[in-house]
């Protein structure tokens, strides 16, 4: 069976930066390593726009991720990941995609992204590995999830049949 997650090493460097990585800073590092896949850099400018952030903001969380030495970056220039930086980007652009297609199966849709943003800082690595390999069941066995969207829609209508406007309805109806 086919892993998502498939670096230890990126494990135990997010375990060794955990009290170190905020959630602010685990959101720029993905950023970063998600638009430096193109170029394989990224400049200030173009992070703020992404992040809708101010430039001076940041330039003062690069910095930050600098001192850590996951990334190399020269005031005004570009911005590099580190070995480690791409390493520990990578993890946290996996983990954001694991959460996001969980609950994109759930059938979350309107506030996806922010409930994906809510969810991956607080998620444990067993659980996320577990979540990962769900995720990929039900990508291996698409009847299942055939199953539960059916099994969503009878949930629904007896959920709207049993609410009190649909009661009213009902009431109304009967009597013209």
């Amino acid at each position: 069976m086919k892993r998502r997650f498939h670096t230890v090493r990126g494990y135990q460097l997010l375990e060794q930066k955990k009290n170190t990585l905020t959630p602010a800073m685990e959101d720029y590092l993905e950023m970063i390593y998600r638009a430096s896949q193109k170029d394989g850099y990224i400049r200030i400018t173009s992070l703020s726009a992404l992040l809708n952030v101010r430039a001076p903001s940041a330039t003062k969380m690069v910095q930050k991720l600098s001192q850590l030495e996951l990334l190399h970056y020269k005031k005004y220039g570009i911005i590099f990941l580190t070995e480690s930086g791409e390493e520990i980007g990578q993890f946290l652009l996996e983990r954001h995609n694991s959460v996001e297609k969980f609950l994109q199966f759930l059938g979350v849709g309107e506030n996806l992204l922010v409930e994906t943003e809510l969810i991956e800082h607080n998620i444990s690595l067993h659980t996320l590995q577990l979540l990962a390999s769900f995720n990929q069941f039900l990508e291996e066995n698409p009847y299942v999830r055939e199953q539960f969207n059916s099994f969503k829609k009878t949930l629904n209508r007896k959920a709207s049949d049993e609410s009190p406007t649909s009661e009213l309805m009902q009431r109304g109806k009967s009597s013209v």
